[in-house]
Order: C-alpha cells, then structure tokens, then sequence
C-alpha cells in the first residue's frame, strides 16, 4: 500500500463547519473523491500528489518555503485520515503558497540536489538511485501549483493529509 499526498479545497463557511465536525468533513472528503473523472486542478476541488508528497516536502523545505504545503500547518482533529491526522491552510496562507510556488519551478526545486540526500533523509519511497530520479515529481509540480492558484483566486482553504 502506498502512501499519498491528499488536498481538498474547503471554502471558508465549509472549514468553519469542518473544525466544528470532522465527520461532516470527511463525508465531504468522500462525497468529492468519488466523483468521476479528473478535472484539470484548476478546475479540482481534490487533489493528490499520490507518492510524490515526500519529495516535495523535502525539496519545498530545503528550499525554505514559506508554507508547509505538504503536511499543512494547522491541526484538524487528533483522528487519523490515514497516515496520521489531517491539517489545513487559511485562505491567507493558501495564497501566500500560490503565490510563492508561482515564482518559482521545479527545475529551480531540484536545482543542485543531490539524490544521495534523499536517500539519507529517508525520503518516501526509497526509489533515489539515479539523477534521473529527481524528475519524478516534476509532472506533479505544475499541477499542485495550478490547484494553489486556483484555490487562492476563490479565497479557499486547504484540507491536507497523507492516505
């Protein structure tokens, strides 16, 4: 079973409710997820970066982001949403990371990174044998920013958790 990077869109009125219950949120969680197709994460209210979550964080800290967009920032609950509890941006933060991720790209992102960091820092999944390795997330990088623009232009906040 493989670990994922997991992001749901919430506008302020549905984040007022989900720190009120988390059970309605999750019910939201699944009511999205289960949508058919993908529409294009501009478009999305869910997003995944499915195993590429890891990397990201660890390229995004390096980097000294100014916004955890991997884990979140503030608590949700103490329950578990898979892979340890679920974490939210504001809007004000969720623009900050639109803003930030904007200015930059992912070849910046790996610019000078070394694989065997990655594999000394343990970074999920164990796959960093080669240069060519870093570019795994690139395909994913786009998108989340694009998903972060669109969020911010609409004033959302972001629900985020491992699964």
């Amino acid at each position: 079973m493989s670990m994922n990077g997991e992001y749901l869109r919430v506008t302020p009125v549905e984040l007022d409710r989900t720190l009120k219950d988390l059970e309605w949120a999750w019910g939201l969680v699944e009511e999205i997820q289960d949508v058919p197709g993908q529409p294009a994460p501009a478009e999305a209210r869910h997003f995944t970066t499915h195993q590429t979550w890891h990397l990201l964080g660890f390229l995004l800290q390096r980097s000294a982001f100014p916004v955890d967009v991997v884990h979140g920032e503030e608590s949700l609950s103490t329950d578990h949403w898979g892979y340890g509890p679920p974490q939210y941006l504001t809007p004000e933060r969720v623009q900050l990371a639109a803003d930030a991720l904007g200015r930059m790209t992912y070849d910046q992102l790996i610019e000078g990174v070394d694989p065997s960091e990655l594999t000394k820092a343990e970074v999920y999944p164990q796959i960093w044998d080669s240069p060519a390795s870093l570019e795994w997330a690139g395909d994913i990088f786009t998108p989340l920013t694009e998903f972060f623009r669109s969020a911010a232009s609409a004033g959302d906040a972001i629900l985020i958790w491992i699964d």
